[in-house]
């Protein structure tokens, strides 16, 4: 699959993504409004909200698709994770609007509690059903396109899930007049999407910092397979698992020409693209050949 063809196919996933989250707020919006209903009524909105991640997601993957020009001649690849990782800051937002929401309850008892009917049970069943769905599929598509934007955008779908987990544990809890079970639920929840944020933050750092990508004795398992290489050494990876660069240092024969060895460099670029599609560049130096001695010679007696 191209480039352009990946970049396509993500670019789908978030609209249709889009269009369903827009829709699941709607259905909440528009029953809390007829119903009188506050909590649902701003669950919705929340649920509206949370479409930015996908609209933060949209861009992001624009930018990405953006061919190598001569400010950026390794491409604009890496805006899909920095994208990610507003998204993550978005989760980080929507995790400490939950323990707000604790708080204001916690000191403020005396509110007034949600409506709770079999309409409203049923409405945060149905959109819990959908939200589920919806973040089954974009995270099988994040990973099968190796989509940082989708993987990340799928936790951010989660957290509506769990928020409506939240608001149902609040219905049921008012219903049973157990009031501390939806002060415990909402602050594991609340838990929960911030380890995720935390996670897409950890992802992208590691990226963005160069932390080695690949396991460099694989690499140089592979390079060895290569006729002409007699040592393969200081192997380096970096990058995002669909454009990752491998940096090493190879050595042949002292005795080697030149254009041999250039054509050696190609081979071992090949095997290795062969081996990991998802890896871009491949960087060889090519060295001559020094067998390492194992003891230095012991001098003569007398």
């Amino acid at each position: 699959m191209s480039d352009e063809q990946r970049f396509r196919r993500i670019r789908r996933v978030l609209i249709i993504i889009l269009v369903l989250n827009w829709s699941v707020a709607l259905a909440k919006v528009i029953y809390g409004i007829i119903s009188r209903s506050a909590s649902m009524t701003a669950d919705g909105y929340h649920s509206l909200a949370d479409g930015a991640s996908n609209i933060v997601g949209l861009i992001g993957i624009g930018l990405a698709s953006r061919p190598p020009d001569d400010d950026h001649p390794l491409g604009h690849k890496k805006y899909e994770t920095f994208a990610a990782l507003a998204i993550a800051g978005l989760l980080a937002l929507v995790s400490f609007d939950i323990i707000e929401r604790v708080a204001r309850r916690l000191l403020h008892p005396g509110g007034p509690g949600p409506e709770v009917t079999l309409a409203s049970f049923a409405v945060m069943l149905t959109t819990l059903v959908v939200n589920f769905g919806v973040m089954t599929w974009e995270r099988r598509q994040g990973r099968a396109l190796q989509s940082d934007i989708l993987v990340s955008d799928s936790f951010h779908t989660m957290s509506d899930l769990y928020v409506s987990l939240s608001v149902i544990a609040t219905l049921v809890a008012v219903k049973l007049g157990w009031a501390w079970l939806d002060v415990v639920a909402a602050l594991v929840i609340s838990g929960l999407i911030l380890r995720a944020a935390v996670g897409i933050v950890r992802r992208g750092s590691d990226i963005l910092c160069d932390t080695a990508a690949m396991d460099a004795r694989q690499i140089e398992q592979v390079v060895a397979t290569v006729p002409g290489v007699r040592s393969c050494h200081r192997i380096v990876t970096r990058g995002r698992e669909d454009d990752l660069e491998v940096t090493l240092h190879v050595q042949v024969d002292p005795d080697m020409h030149v254009e041999a060895a250039h054509g050696l460099a190609h081979e071992i670029e090949l095997a290795v693209r062969e081996t990991y599609p998802g890896v871009s560049r491949v960087i060889s130096h090519v060295e001559p050949f020094d067998e390492p001695q194992d003891a230095l010679p012991q001098p003569a007696d007398g």
